[in-house]
């Protein structure tokens, strides 16, 4: 009996380290797209996403604008880079099934007083989390 109840229990350990791994590598991988986008760094936004992945994001003429991640990342290389740029992120939450996830950021622009929400989708991929997709909206 007390074989089997500290099996269980070892179990449950090696579960809950192997999630938190994982989940720590997603999270590190937001931080490549929020650090890349506060820093004006293309490349280190890239590396965040699968190569053909899509944002959809709000528009102030078009009830949903959809910008491959190559465009977006680009949009960045126009400013100094390295240079913060005013932008400040934060992972809200993240969810593991498997090989898929999907997590919640923050990003806020304080001297513009705005807030927007961003949805990620994220896929393992050769041992890599890639977001695969975004979506964003503007709170304020």
């Amino acid at each position: 009996m007390k074989t089997c109840i500290f099996a269980t229990l070892f179990l449950m350990s090696f579960n809950l380290i192997i999630g938190q791994a994982e989940e720590s590598k997603i999270r590190k991988t937001i931080n490549y797209y929020i650090e890349g986008t506060s820093y004006n760094n293309p490349e280190m936004i890239q590396q965040a996403f699968y190569e053909e992945a899509d944002l959809f994001l709000s528009h102030k003429d078009k009830p949903i604008w959809i910008v491959p991640i190559k465009k977006y990342a680009s949009g960045f290389a126009k400013r100094e880079k390295g240079k913060f740029n005013g932008r400040k992120g934060k992972v809200l939450s993240v969810d593991i099934e498997n090989d898929i996830a999907t997590a919640k950021a923050e990003i806020l622009i304080p001297d513009h007083e705005m807030r927007f929400i961003d949805i990620f989708l994220l896929k393992k991929i050769e041992d890599k989390w890639l977001i695969i997709s975004k979506a964003a909206t503007r709170t304020n």
